[in-house]
């Protein structure tokens, strides 16, 4: 049996670099710590007595050069935490000389500090385990007073190591926080950047970036800019082009059917006129197509379930099969005119190749569903895409008698994905054909 550990999502740039950071400096303030704890460890415990020697020897020479007089005071500016320090004008009472090899080292190596081997020292440990135990030394002045050192494990330790932990902790909260700020700010701009590339694949019109932030981020926004414009030129030249295009056929198919009408025939006029009529239609829909109406027109709030009922209440009066089943209010921000235009196209294929059209509303996490299903013999699986390039028609199914200029879906899936969403079909279990028509919710 294989232990399978829980995925950890990646780690954007903020994060990265603020995990940089917070480890490279905790793993400073560790360092930090190890060294100060080795360095100043427990001042009162008997496991570190010669760690006192060096603060006791300065505390005896400062005594010793100051008056009789100014003494106490000096010595009470000298006590601090850790190392009890008082003054005495003979031996302090209650103490007894402890013996044995390490305080006989401790004493021979205060006096050679001092540099006095005959200098009269008392060392005192009292207490039970080691981390308790409290070690008192005293050393007799030049004057005959005393000095006595009482070296408390409890004052310096455990409080020490408690408040130096505590402010460890608060640096590493502030490191943190900070670290954290530093590194949204750094990438601020570039999650800017991200909804820049995301809105151009929406919003043909969206608003050129501002060139700021670091030198590479600038360069960058520089490059994406000039490409938007590039893009923007290229669909404005197509639509310019394609527009020229159908002006310049108008006149041509003008001259032909004026000469249609001078045909003697009737069956060969009547064939020409038809002709003329489809290829003026086919222009005006690649027109339409080129224009893209749907990046142009603006987004509203609109009532996404009345806008699909009135669609189903004006096929019904057209005469033709069309149903909705939904909720009967649903406020969607949307290009209104150009989701009609998409569902329109949807439901009239329907209702057209299906024999009906079953609109209905669904609601997903973050989006919309609009579904189109007809009870009409459906598609092949091979051309459930095919069918969306333009002018693309399915012969046996969808001939030209029936009308239309195979554009119908490519517009509906234009509109769909200039929402950000898309349009996809597939065959119901039961028969017939279903439009699957995704519109996400708009980042407001």
């Amino acid at each position: 049996m294989t232990l399978r550990l829980p995925r950890v999502p990646p780690l954007g740039i903020a994060g990265r670099i603020a995990v940089t950071i917070v480890l490279a400096l905790l793993l400073t303030q560790v360092v930090s710590a190890g060294l100060y704890v080795l360095d100043h460890g427990h001042g009162g415990s008997p496991a570190r007595p010669f760690q006192l020697v060096r603060r006791v020897v300065a505390v005896v020479e400062v005594a010793d050069a100051t008056p009789a007089r100014e003494r106490p005071r000096v010595v009470r500016a000298l006590d601090a935490a850790g190392l009890e320090i008082a003054w005495h004008e003979r031996v302090p009472d209650g103490l007894r000389d402890a013996r044995g090899l390490p305080f006989d080292a401790l004493r021979r190596h205060l006096r050679a500090e001092l540099g006095d081997p005959g200098r009269p020292v008392l060392v005192d440990v009292r207490g039970g385990r080691t981390r308790e135990r409290v070690m008192t030394m005293a050393v007799a002045l030049a004057d005959g007073s005393w000095l006595s050192f009482r070296a408390d494990a409890d004052r310096d330790g455990p409080f020490r190591l408690l408040r130096f932990a505590l402010w460890m902790a608060l640096i590493a909260a502030v490191v943190v926080l900070v670290s954290w700020l530093a590194a949204r700010r750094i990438t601020a701009p570039i999650q800017g950047f991200a909804r820049a590339a995301e809105r151009l694949g929406l919003d043909g019109e969206a608003q050129l970036l501002p060139e700021t932030g670091p030198r590479e981020l600038r360069s960058a926004t520089r490059a994406f800019n000039r490409m938007q414009d590039r893009l923007k030129r290229f669909v404005d030249d197509r639509t310019q082009m394609l527009a020229a295009i159908g002006h310049d056929l108008r006149t041509p198919l003008t001259r032909l059917r004026l000469r249609a009408e001078f045909v003697e025939d009737p069956d060969q006029q009547r064939r020409m006129l038809a002709d003329l009529d489809e290829m003026e239609a086919m222009i005006v829909s690649t027109l339409a197509f080129a224009r893209d109406d749907a990046r142009q027109e603006p987004r509203e709030r609109i009532d996404l379930a009345a806008l699909l009922q009135s669609i189903a209440d004006d096929m019904a009066d057209a005469g033709r099969a069309a149903s909705y089943d939904g909720p009967a209010h649903r406020v969607f921000d949307c290009r209104p005119v150009a989701v009609r235009r998409a569902v329109g196209n949807l439901a009239d294929n329907a209702a057209k190749y299906g024999g009906t059209a079953r609109l209905s509303l669904v609601e997903g996490p973050g989006q919309v569903t609009v579904l189109v299903e007809d009870d009409g013999p459906g598609i092949p699986e091979a051309e459930l895409e095919r069918v969306f390039a333009p002018f693309y028609r399915l012969e046996r199914s969808r001939s030209r008698d029936t009308g239309g200029t195979g554009l119908g879906l490519s517009v509906a899936r234009t509109v769909a994905r200039a929402h950000g969403g898309d349009v996809v079909l597939e065959n119901r279990p039961g028969g017939g054909l279903r439009a699957r028509l995704v519109l996400p919710e708009a980042d407001r």
